[in-house]
């Protein structure tokens, strides 16, 4: 994996949500989304601010710590800062929404795009590689932009390039644990995925004596907390990985509510 293939990654999948909702009525644009609270316009809005903060701790990383210094320590702090910073997006029209979305994205991905190879970028926790925060970027336009088709009876179709947010799933299999105060296994599961594509991806030890199996889009599904684990088709095996699925996510913080059992029945995604 290079750094330029992920900027490539990162590109298409935001094209992808700009598809979406580039040609939206005012209607679409305020309908409501399964996120409770948040319309079509508030995710969009969020994604812009993902892509601005993101592009600043590139660009700018003195900037950027000054920024969470400000802001305070600790995701509760953080998760504040997104909401308040939504009211500044909101209150544009929607084109100037679209318009700004667009810019910040185009500067975010240009700033990551131009961090030299090895180099660390500041983050909420501790300093990423680039592309292991194209790749967080990814898994955020795969969850809201989830939450918008939803809103809009979108049927999304993924490629292969969904192999960017397994792996960072796979990366932070761990969060889970952590925001319900729990201590992970001591040993990480074998995930066995299927592509789009139909190729067949494996991560974790190949001697792991319990396994998450199934659809690679479902474990994204599934981690970004979009559907619940009894309306994907995952397979877990051993009392752990079982555990693992009714708490997975791949972002640190709260785990919210998610989305209930039956909420999206029959709506497993194929391979």
């Amino acid at each position: 994996m290079t750094a330029h293939d992920v900027i490539v990654d990162l590109t298409a999948a935001a094209e992808d949500v700009d598809r979406m909702v580039a040609g939206l009525t005012d209607e679409q644009w305020t309908r409501p989304t399964p996120a409770e609270g948040w319309t079509v316009a508030h995710q969009v809005g969020h994604l812009a601010f993902v892509f601005r903060i993101a592009g600043l701790a590139a660009a700018d990383p003195a900037a950027f710590t000054a920024l969470t210094q400000r802001i305070g320590t600790g995701f509760g702090a953080f998760d504040r800062a997104v909401n308040a910073a939504l009211a500044e997006y909101l209150v544009l029209p929607r084109q100037a929404l679209i318009a700004r979305w667009r810019a910040e994205r185009d500067a975010g991905v240009a700033a990551l795009a131009a961090v030299p190879d090895g180099t660390l970028v500041p983050w909420l926790v501790r300093p990423i590689p680039a592309p292991v925060l194209c790749a967080a970027g990814m898994t955020e336009l795969f969850a809201h932009g989830q939450d918008i088709a939803d809103a809009l009876g979108v049927q999304r179709r993924h490629t292969d390039r969904i192999r960017r947010i397994v792996e960072f799933v796979v990366h932070t299999w761990e969060f889970g644990y952590q925001a319900n105060d729990l201590t992970p296994p001591a040993e990480q599961f074998r995930f066995q995925v299927t592509a789009p594509s139909g190729e067949q991806w494996t991560f974790g030890p190949a001697d792991a004596a319990q396994s998450v199996t199934g659809s690679a889009v479902d474990l994204c599904l599934l981690a970004t907390r979009r559907r619940h684990h009894s309306d994907l088709g995952l397979v877990a095996t051993g009392a752990d990985a079982r555990t693992w699925i009714g708490l997975a996510q791949a972002y640190r913080g709260p785990a919210g509510r998610g989305r209930a059992a039956g909420q999206f029945a029959g709506s497993r995604s194929p391979a």
